[in-house]
């Protein structure tokens, strides 16, 4: 089973936030908050946080900025990931990665069955890695943004979590450019 090594010292990493909305701002934002407080609850930085707009092409030049920042170290995205004409924010993201997370998808998809049954057929959960950085797309929801971080990035970001980690590779994610 899944335990943290007590032997091991918490890595702090620094997490960026970005809402996709064409009607929120910072003081609407219940998702964005929600992952703000959870965040600093886990003993991680907030790097930056941002809202924009439903449009792909500044999703994706924002997400590619952050990746390019060496303050960052991971990006979240809230908002965009559903199936309408508006939600963009997938397409968005795998513009922008270099590897797709693809189990991300289907272990969000899990963890939703759980809180809302086939209503999770509905989101477009995803994630990756571009530049050595994570990305990860959520819904738009606080509650869909409570359950990716309680239940898969908490653990996934702790480097004390076992059998393994994301935050273990880091070193790791930007290996084939020192080959070059």
């Amino acid at each position: 089973m899944p335990e943290l090594d007590q032997s091991k010292e918490f890595v702090p990493v620094r997490i960026a936030v970005l809402t996709v909305s064409d009607t929120r701002d910072l003081s609407q934002d219940r998702s964005g908050d929600t992952l703000a407080a959870r965040i600093d609850a886990a003993g991680h930085h907030l790097a930056d946080r941002k809202i924009i707009r439903d449009e792909r092409a500044e999703i994706a030049a924002q997400l590619r900025d952050w990746c390019a920042d060496p303050g960052i170290d991971v990006i979240i995205s809230t908002g965009g990931t559903g199936l309408t004409g508006r939600d963009v924010t997938v397409e968005a993201h795998k513009d922008v990665y270099e590897k797709e997370i693809t189990a991300f998808g289907t272990v969000f998809t899990i963890v939703s069955m759980n809180k809302i049954g086939t209503s999770a057929v509905q989101s477009r959960a995803t994630a990756g890695v571009a530049q050595g950085t994570y990305l990860f797309a959520l819904p738009g929801s606080p509650g869909a943004c409570k359950d990716a971080w309680d239940e898969i990035l908490a653990p996934q970001l702790d480097y004390r979590h076992r059998p393994c980690n994301f935050v273990e590779i880091f070193p790791r994610l930007s290996e084939h450019e020192r080959r070059k």
